[in-house]
């Protein structure tokens, strides 16, 4: 009998600006979608009212995220605001190996950059670029936000267009104008890669 070959997860690369949305959405693709397991990124910002560590992200203080730096632990990173945020090897590779046994794919929320390194190291990889309907609209959203965005939003919109201008560099782009249509996008994407890979069978 032939040996089965061993299933290798698609990674999905999910960036977006700040205020389109992209948590909400990424939560419930995750949440509709079986056999998708998220890569939970780092970061040296404070947890918001709603964020959990080790679920919206691990969140590091400054020091033990130099550490890891200096040890190479980071496939990519970079500062944003004054805070860091980076994948870690080590969790990458951890979720890697368990997608692998459970025939999952991968989901990772990257910034422009950060996605370009993350290719650079690990090569092939299925990028959606999330955009806002307009950038009024964009800054409309962050305007909502609160006092913490209110504070930055011009330099978050002028971030905004310059992700916006590299979203040509993504295999698949959505336009976040309904959560509802942009989720089922999301979804089809998926669906189409998974079909485009066709690897048989899943484990388990």
């Amino acid at each position: 009998m032939k040996p089965r070959e061993r299933f290798e997860p698609l990674v999905f690369l999910v960036s977006a600006p700040s205020g389109t949305g992209k948590s909400t959405l990424v939560a419930d693709l995750m949440d509709s979608v079986p056999r998708l397991r998220r890569v939970v990124t780092c970061t040296t910002r404070r947890p918001r009212p709603d964020e959990r560590d080790g679920v919206s992200y691990h969140f590091l203080e400054r020091a033990e995220f130099d550490a890891r730096i200096e040890q190479g632990d980071f496939i990519e990173w970079n500062e944003i605001y004054g805070d860091r945020y980076g994948t870690s090897r080590h969790v990458f590779d951890q979720a890697l190996e368990a997608a692998r046994r459970h025939g999952e794919d991968l989901v990772l929320v990257i910034d422009v950059d950060g996605k370009e390194n993350f290719v650079a190291a690990y090569g092939e990889a299925v990028t959606i670029f999330l955009l806002p309907p307009s950038i009024e609209e964009l800054r409309r959203r962050l305007e909502g936000r609160g006092s913490e965005a209110n504070a930055d939003t011009a330099r978050r919109l002028e971030r905004a267009q310059g992700e916006i201008a590299r979203a040509d560099r993504y295999r698949h782009r959505v336009v976040n104008d309904s959560k509802h249509l942009a989720l089922e996008r999301l979804r089809e994407i998926v669906a189409t890669e998974r079909a485009r890979r066709d690897p048989g069978p899943r484990p388990g």
